[in-house]
């Protein structure tokens, strides 16, 4: 039962760190439009959904409120105005911040844990998981039989417990009658007394 509950928490609390980002993406509303010219807002926008905030949990830029990103929002601005193309500014970031900084960070040596990381944790999990319910199925066919010897001993014991709580309920019967007996003598005297 302990260990029911120990997975059942575990379940719960795997369930809580993966849904964690879908529920701040629902909550989450992308930053305030500061720039004059709308054009450069909106490209700023699309550039930054897919960049990463380095300080907040699993936000985009577009989406945090942090003085970090509002001043790579700035940078990702001042880039546009000086005429640099999209895959321009994305290389300056990632050559800034590392691949980190993207959403869709691409397949190479060190992204690789980035990108199957999440799978050798789930293999792991249910290797350990199989380990865990094979011992446990060993544990459980390991229970010898009881010899004969064994098993008549058992029964008397078992007899002996059902004579002796028979015995004790008899005794509960026999005290309640007595009770009984005795409120009726007394209360017998009580009429008695006040005739």
């Amino acid at each position: 039962m302990h260990r029911l509950n120990f997975f059942s928490l575990m379940a719960v609390l795997f369930l809580i760190a993966i849904m964690s980002p879908q529920i701040g993406f629902a909550i989450g509303k992308e930053a305030p439009l500061l720039a004059e010219d709308p054009v450069i807002e909106a490209r700023m926008l699309r550039l930054s959904e897919d960049l990463r905030c380095l300080v907040c949990q699993n936000e985009s830029i577009a989406e945090s409120r942090a003085d970090f990103s509002n001043d790579l929002r700035r940078e990702i601005r001042e880039q546009i105005k000086a005429n640099k193309t999209d895959e321009e500014i994305l290389e300056f970031m990632v050559e800034r911040y590392g691949d980190f900084v993207l959403y869709d960070p691409p397949l190479k040596a060190t992204t690789f844990f980035l990108w199957f990381g999440p799978l050798f944790l789930l293999i792991i999990g249910a290797i350990a998981l199989m380990f865990v319910l094979k011992r446990r199925r060993v544990q459980i066919e390991e229970v010898p039989e009881l010899s004969e010897t064994e098993r008549k001993q058992a029964e008397a014991l078992m007899n002996l417990e059902e004579t002796e709580s028979k015995k004790t309920d008899v005794d509960v019967v026999d005290s309640r009658i007595e009770d009984k007996t005795e409120k009726e003598a007394l209360s017998g005297k009580d009429k008695g007394n006040k005739e």
